[in-house]
């Protein structure tokens, strides 16, 4: 079967990674063409609309954060304000993509040379995932996981230099999402959605 010819659409460095490796591990072959955005939540939230017309030609998978959003349903809605084009498959991380980093427990805590039991069980229960790894991160036996991910003591930054270069590392080569996926309704929602996705070419 020929592989399914998508293009992409991210927040950032570190949404793309994670996507990338969906799209491994659907159970489906898929062809990356073009990789838009990395320019943040406003950035796919101004093109959403654009991408779901070029959708009829090459099909688009978007990665976007919840965040302060009530749910996904209420996400699409404010976004798009028009039907969802059967090529565009939009999915949400709940609330934030490190949500479904901190899924896979054992790996994050092994990664970030933190405490298990410091890892939450229920990261998608969390209003901030990004800052709980970052604190994971500044609890870290590492120097190094400390100097990439956390940002330094009185900083105003509310990351590390290497934040999406060291957490894009993590999950290209250690993260699990079927074992994260346990703990992350929303992570399994997506692999599910990419199982299924069949898009539609005239």
């Amino acid at each position: 079967m020929n592989p399914i010819p998508v293009n992409l659409a991210v927040e950032d460095e570190l949404s793309e990674a994670v996507l990338r490796r969906l799209l491994a591990e659907s159970g489906r072959r898929f062809s990356v063409g073009s990789v838009y955005g990395r320019h943040g939540f406003g950035y796919l939230k101004n093109t959403i609309r654009g991408w779901n017309t070029a959708a009829k030609g090459v099909p688009f998978v978007v990665l976007t954060d919840l965040d302060t959003t009530e749910c996904a349903p209420q996400l699409i809605r404010d976004w798009l304000h028009e039907p969802v084009h059967p090529n565009l498959l939009l999915r949400i991380a709940v609330r934030e993509v490190e949500a479904w980093l901190l899924a896979d427990r054992s790996s994050i805590a092994a990664f970030l040379r933190c405490a298990h039991k410091r890892v939450p069980q229920t990261p998608e229960s969390l209003a901030d995932p990004k800052r709980r790894l970052v604190e994971l991160a500044r609890e870290s036996k590492s120097a190094e996981v400390r100097a990439r991910v956390a940002p330094k003591r009185g900083s105003t930054a509310q990351q590390g230099p290497e934040y999406n270069a060291c957490l894009s590392e993590f999950v290209i080569g250690k993260w699990d999402p079927i074992a994260a996926g346990a703990n992350s309704p929303s992570l399994k929602k997506a692999l599910e959605a990419l199982g299924r996705f069949q898009p539609v070419f005239a």
